[in-house]
C-alpha cells in the first residue's frame, strides 16, 4: 500500500514550490487545471500523479514529457476543489469487490432477464460488465435493473423475435416493417406494422419514400437497389412482384446505374463458398423459425454455379451439424442456391425421420438434396418444411 499525499495546486509556480519542501514529489498527488507551467514542473520533480480538473486537456507537449518522465495523467470532470475531496473519500476497490461477497462478471450482451434473475438474492453492491477478453467495461448495482428501459426499437425485414437481436424482447417495439411470415410478439399499445407479400423489404422502403415525395439520396437508392436484387434473385425469384420491378427501375435512375448492371457486380463480388469459413457459410444468412414447440434453422447463400460447393460439402455439413448441436435444433438446413440455373442443393442434419421424409432426390448419403427451381426460402423451403414437420409430428 501506498501513502500519497493529495494536494491542489491553486498558488502561483514559486509558491507551489516552495509549499512543497517537506512532502517527496514522488509521494504526491496534484490537482491542477489548465496551468501548463504548474504540470511541467510536477513532471520535471517526478511526482506520483497529475489529476487534470475541469475536464480539460493537456497540451500534446505535456502529454509526450509526461510518458518521458514516466508520470501518469488523469482527467477529473469536477473542479480541483470537488475532485480533491472525491479523492480523499475514495474507498479502494478491494473493499467493494471480494470473492465472499460474490461479485459477478457479466457479457454485455447477456439479457437482462437473465441477471436480473440471478442476481435476484445477491449481495454485493457492485457487479462487472466485461468484454469477450474479459477486460473491465463497465459496473452496475442491482438498483440499476430497476430503472425503465429507454431504449426502443423497429424490427425490420423480420416480426419474429427468435430472429431480432439478443434482448429485443425486454424493450418497447414501436414499429414493423417486414414482408415474411407473422410471428409477431404481442405489444403493449398500437404501433405501426407494415407487412405486403412482396419480394424484397427494400421495396417496401423505397415505396414508403416515393409516396412521402421524397428522393433518396444516389447511395441509399443504390442500397435499396442491391436489397431488391439480392432478395429476389435480380426479379427471378418466385417472390418477385411486378411492384418490385416497378421500385427497382425508379431507383436506378436515381442511383444511375442499371438494375443489370449493378446485379452482375454483386454476383460476381465473390463467393461465400470460396471466401468464407463453413461456419461462417451456416451463419451468414440464417434464420430461426418455430413450428408449434419445435425449433429449426435454414440458412441460405447464392452462388454462381456449384463449382467450389462439392470441394467443401463435407466440411459444411460438419459445420452445420455444430451449429444445430449447439443452438438446440430440431433440424438445421442450408440452401445452395445457384444464380444461373435457378436450382438450389439442400444440406441438412438433425433427426432422421424429417430428414427420411423430404421427397426430393437425394444426392450424398441422404443429407444433400437437389432442388429444381427452388430459390426461396421465404415462399418455398419454409412452407415445405413447416408442412413436413407437420406431418411428422403426427
Amino acid at each position: 500500500t501506498e501513502q500519497l499525499y493529495v494536494r491542489v495546486a491553486a498558488m502561483d509556480e514559486q509558491s507551489f514550490l516552495s509549499s512543497s519542501a517537506d512532502i517527496p514529489f514522488e509521494q504526491s498527488v496534484i490537482v491542477v487545471g489548465d496551468r501548463e507551467d504548474i504540470q511541467y514542473r510536477a513532471i520535471m520533480a517526478g511526482v506520483r500523479l497529475i489529476v487534470v480538473s475541469g475536464n480539460l486537456h493537456v497540451s500534446s507537449e505535456i502529454e509526450h514529457l509526461a510518458k518521458t518522465k514516466k508520470v501518469s495523467i488523469i482527467n477529473s470532470p469536477g473542479d480541483s476543489a470537488g475532485t480533491a475531496w472525491l479523492i480523499r473519500a475514495a474507498g479502494k476497490v478491494r473493499s467493494v469487490f471480494k470473492e465472499e461477497r460474490g461479485t459477478r462478471f457479466f457479457s454485455a450482451r447477456e439479457k437482462l432477464a437473465n441477471v436480473r434473475r440471478l442476481l435476484a438474492d445477491a449481495v454485493s453492491p457492485l457487479e462487472c460488465v466485461v468484454d469477450d477478453d474479459g477486460k473491465l467495461i463497465g459496473i452496475f448495482s442491482k438498483s440499476d435493473l430497476l430503472k425503465p428501459i429507454r431504449r426502443k426499437l423497429i424490427l425490420v425485414d423480420h416480426n419474429e423475435l427468435s430472429q431480432a437481436v439478443d434482448g429485443a424482447g425486454e424493450v418497447e417495439i414501436i414499429e414493423v416493417i417486414d414482408h415474411h411470415r407473422l410471428g409477431n410478439p404481442p405489444t403493449p399499445h398500437p404501433i405501426l406494422f407494415i407487412n405486403q407479400p412482396i419480394g424484397s423489404t427494400c421495396s417496401i422502403v423505397a415505396e414508403l419514400f416515393e409516396r412521402a415525395g421524397i428522393k433518396p439520396s444516389k447511395s441509399v437508392a443504390g442500397v435499396l437497389m442491391g436489397g431488391i436484387i439480392s432478395d429476389t434473385l435480380n426479379l427471378q425469384s418466385p417472390t418477385t412482384t411486378p411492384r418490385d420491378g416497378e421500385l427497382l427501375s425508379w431507383l436506378a435512375g436515381i442511383a444511375g446505374i442499371e438494375s443489370g448492371e449493378l446485379a452482375n457486380i454483386m454476383f460476381e463480388a465473390g463467393s461465400t463458398l470460396s471466401a468464407g469459413t463453413p461456419d461462417s457459410v451456416i451463419t451468414a444468412d440464417c434464420k430461426e423459425y418455430e413450428q408449434g414447440k419445435i425449433k429449426f434453422s435454414i440458412s441460405q447463400i447464392e452462388e454462381l454455379g456449384f463449382r467450389f460447393f462439392w470441394k467443401k460439402s463435407g466440411d459444411i455439413l460438419d459445420a452445420l451439424e455444430r451449429y444445430r448441436k449447439t443452438n438446440g435444433y430440431f433440424i438445421s438446413a442450408l440452401l445452395v442456391t445457384d444464380i444461373n440455373t435457378q436450382n438450389s442443393l439442400l444440406l441438412i442434419k438433425g433427426d432422421a425421420d424429417t430428414i427420411h421424409s423430404i421427397t426430393y432426390s437425394a444426392v450424398n448419403k441422404g443429407e444433400v438434396f437437389e432442388l429444381p427451381g427452388v430459390v426461396s426460402r421465404k415462399k418455398q423451403l419454409v412452407p415445405y418444411f413447416v408442412n413436413l414437420l407437420h406431418m411428422t409430428a403426427r
